[in-house]
């Protein structure tokens, strides 16, 4: 790592007179219009005094931010036009979105995405009212802001978006500003080490800002609180050569930003050369910068005497009650008129020439760079044909197989298949040969920029898998990695795919708001989860590895956006997986075990069935031509096995009784087709499930979201459903089955129980099935695995 860089010269004065007062007037003119999106809803060149009908009713928005992030733009938008540079603009503080939105109209990005907010007077009118306003724009950057790739309602994840970006795209630069509020989040603390994957040879480069300036809502942020020396410790230890811009002058602020961009322009391009031209590997001391500014910096110093500029009083909305109160007012005209918009734009209210001039060239410019609207550059995976991987199943339950096992062969092939463009990633946390995924290893290795040791084993400066212990910073890199128009696939313990809960919430409601209210927004490929080592085969692990629960959290969002799917054996897997890494727009769940199971389905069956979400199982069911006494549902792999077997066993005490077994692939195909693309109409559900018959579904998630899915259906009074109910410990497979009610034995119980007039003529069957229970327990306390006859348990060959 080299640590002889001496920096930027801190004297030089890089721009000319004309080129200072250019970006001084672009950056007034940046904030001129922030603030009046925050207040003005009319007179928004403020050719008359300010007026209370002038005001919006309600001021919402935030304006602290804004001055640093449009700051980072005027000077990012002069380096990538003096340097012809690939530049995409992550803003960490997304409630400084005013200053986006400023920016992107200044260079006319908006007003081209936007035609009804022109660049004139009445366009900016437009820009104003809009803003954080009923059937406006959000507050922080969103879908509709241009340029954006990052959902900003939530803190923490805009550097690993920005490394995500960045990963494949060897020309582009992502400048990314970390807001110090947002420094104190655990999926930004991670973030940083992203820099130890990032290969100068094949990948982009990330320019970190971290902007202080020293406020949260309501107090001091920490990074802002700590010594000089301690931060510049902390960052260097967090591998990065970190450069100080400091002060509140604009002149000298601007000569000082210019001339450590130019530096950091300057690094990144030798480091880059150094990688590509001499095959240099040893990992660099990526430059970042320290940007240290006042909050809310230009807006009122004070207002009743209390401290605003500088603090965080001006977090928000630094003069409040300008519509009631005159004074306050007077204060906002003043504080707006700071900014001296008459040389900033003429008379139709169009920038000054000297503004427009400042804006790069078509898609260099920030807010029209293509990498923003991924879809733009999206091209379909290369995919083998997944029916060449199947499970040879010349009968139902016939042989065992790992269906994640399976699955790595054909990620394995999707990555041969796609190895000159360079367009998909795996991304897991430490789990992908935990995850039976290894045979991705025998064509790629983990991308490793850290030191290695003569141990290491498949790790490498390339790879096409991505690796980190740290959910939040896998999803956030291949976030970053899809919506710049690439492909990527993330594996996960299905227990700990929670710790990205929030971070699922923001990119399902970016694809929601991207497909239904931004029609300049082109489809990108879909985020695939596959969680695997799950509830049910987390016995050796204990009660904490046991939450099937994140099902529940992404069926609560839009239908047009959220897919899941609980394939039962490896071939349906393999059908699943081929489909979903061909859908788009998409967020895919993939539920599905990694230990040996029966194998039910030959190929072509699997196709099928996978193509259909949901279907009656004729081989296993006896109910054909003849009326049916007990339907018999299951979805998830283990509940098909246990389900399976209760019928084995129901064939043998109860030959007499009629049953249809279907099982589910595609959970969604429960809900009624009014409510969700894949829903099946009423007459196929009662097709599938009847008008009458009592219903035991044998569910991998929690029960009442089979209620939940199916409340409006006619047999829903009959419909009684088993899954995981918070019953859990270290013990064998089976016994997390029986502690939960999902076992064979239990499932008999409920249908002599549920089926009209059955209970008493089987009450003996009943008894004897109870007590298989008990000698279950008896047994596996006593040898420590299951009993012989759950143990060597197959589906009868017919």
């Amino acid at each position: 790592m080299d640590s002889s860089q001496r920096g930027p010269d801190v004297d030089a004065r890089p721009l000319s007179d004309d080129e200072l007062g250019t970006m001084n007037a672009w950056w007034r003119a940046a904030n001129y219009l922030a603030v009046g999106q925050i207040y003005l809803m009319a007179n928004p060149l403020l050719r008359d005094p300010l007026e209370p009908e002038h005001i919006k009713p309600r001021l919402l928005g935030h304006f602290g931010t804004v001055p640093g992030l449009t700051f980072i733009y005027a000077h990012l938008s002069r380096i990538i036009k003096a340097r012809d540079l690939n530049v995409v603009y992550v803003t960490g503080p997304g409630h400084g979105a005013p200053g986006i939105d400023a920016a992107t109209w200044l260079e006319g990005t908006y007003s081209e995405l936007y035609t009804h907010v022109s660049q004139d007077e009445k366009g900016m009118q437009e820009l104003f009212r809009q803003f954080s306003f009923p059937c406006g724009i959000p507050s922080h950057t969103a879908p509709e802001t241009p340029g954006s790739i990052h959902e900003g309602g939530e803190l923490g994840y805009s550097l690993s978006h920005a490394y995500g970006a960045a990963l494949d795209n060897p020309n582009l630069l992502v400048a990314c500003v970390v807001g110090d509020g947002e420094a104190e989040t655990g999926p930004l603390a991670t973030a940083w080490h992203s820099n130890k994957f990032l290969n100068p040879a094949t990948d982009g480069a990330v320019l970190p800002i971290l902007h202080l300036n020293g406020y949260k809502i309501a107090s001091p942020a920490v990074l802002a609180r700590i010594s000089h020396d301690e931060l510049e410790a902390l960052m260097r230890g967090y591998g990065h050569e970190p450069l100080f811009v400091e002060g509140a002058q604009p002149e000298e602020m601007h000569q000082r930003m210019a001339v450590t961009l130019d530096y950091d322009a300057d690094r990144i391009a030798e480091i880059q050369r150094s990688a590509r031209e001499e095959g240099n590997t040893e990992r660099a001391r990526w430059p970042m910068i320290v940007l240290r500014t006042p909050k809310g910096w230009t807006c009122p110093d004070t207002v009743d005497g209390e401290k605003v500029e500088g603090h965080w009083r001006s977090h928000q909305v630094p003069v409040g009650n300008v519509r009631t109160d005159e004074e306050r007012r007077a204060i906002l005209e003043d504080w707006m008129r700071s900014y001296r918009p008459e040389e900033l734009f003429d008379e139709h209210g169009r920038p000054a020439q000297q503004l427009l001039d400042l804006a790069p060239d078509g898609d260099r410019r920030m807010g029209a760079n293509p990498h923003t609207n991924g879809g733009l550059l999206l091209k379909d995976l290369l995919l083998p044909d997944f029916t060449d991987y199947a499970v040879d199943v010349p009968a139902p339950g016939a042989v065992e197989a790992e269906a994640t096992r399976e699955l790595g062969r054909f990620l394995r092939d999707v990555i041969t298949e796609n190895q000159d463009h360079r367009n998909f990633r795996l991304f897991g946390p430490d789990e992908t040969s935990s995850n039976r995924l290894d045979a991705v290893f025998e064509v790629t290795d983990r991308q490793w920029a850290a030191e290695m040791d003569e141990f290491d084993v498949n790790l490498a400066p390339e790879g096409r898998v991505m690796e980190i212990l740290s959910e939040h910073t896998c999803q956030g890199w291949l976030e970053g990695y899809l919506l710049t128009g690439r492909h990527g696939f993330f594996s996960c313990y299905e227990a700990f795919i929670h710790i990205v809960d929030s971070m699922f919430n923001q990119h399902a409601k970016w694809l929601d708001v991207s497909q239904t209210e931004v029609p300049w927004r082109r489809p990108i490929a879909s985020l695939n989860y596959l969680l695997t080592s799950h509830v049910w085969r987390q016995d050796h692990n204990g009660f904490s590895h046991q939450d099937p629960g994140f099902i529940d959290l992404v069926v609560n969002k839009e239908a047009d956006v959220i897919r899941v799917y609980l394939p039962p054996d490896a071939n349906c897997l393999l059908s699943v997986a081929n489909h979903c890494l061909r859908s788009r727009n998409y967020v895919n769940v993939i539920v599905a075990g990694k230990q040996p199971q029966p194998q039910w389905l030959s190929m072509d069956a699997a196709v099928k069935h996978c193509t259909a979400g949901v279907g009656i199982w004729d081989w296993a069911s006896n109910d054909q031509g003849g009326e049916t006494d007990v339907v018999m549902a299951c979805a998830g792999d283990v509940l098909t096995v246990e389900t399976l077997a209760a019928v084995d066993l129901m064939r043998g005490l109860l030959p007499d009784l009629k049953v249809r077994v279907v099982n589910v692939v595609d959970l969604m195909k429960l809900q009624p087709e009014e409510e969700h693309p894949h829903g099946l109409s009423d007459r196929e559900f009662d097709t599938i499930f009847t008008r009458d018959t009592p219903i035991i579904f044998n569910f991998h998630a929690y029960p009442w979201l089979i209620h939940r899915l199916t409340y409006r259906r006619a047999n829903h009074p009959n419909l009684h459903v088993r899954g995981f109910k918070e019953e859990g410990t270290t013990t064998t497979p089976f016994d997390m089955a029986v502690r939960n009610d999902i076992d064979r034995y239990d499932l008999v119980i409920d249908v002599i129980d549920r089926v009209p007039g059955l209970g008493q003529k089987a009450a003996h069957i009943r008894q004897e099935t109870s007590n298989r229970l008990i000698d279950h327990r008896e047994y596996i306390s006593q040898h420590g695995e299951e009993t012989p006859e759950i143990r060597d348990w197959q589906w009868p060959s017919d």
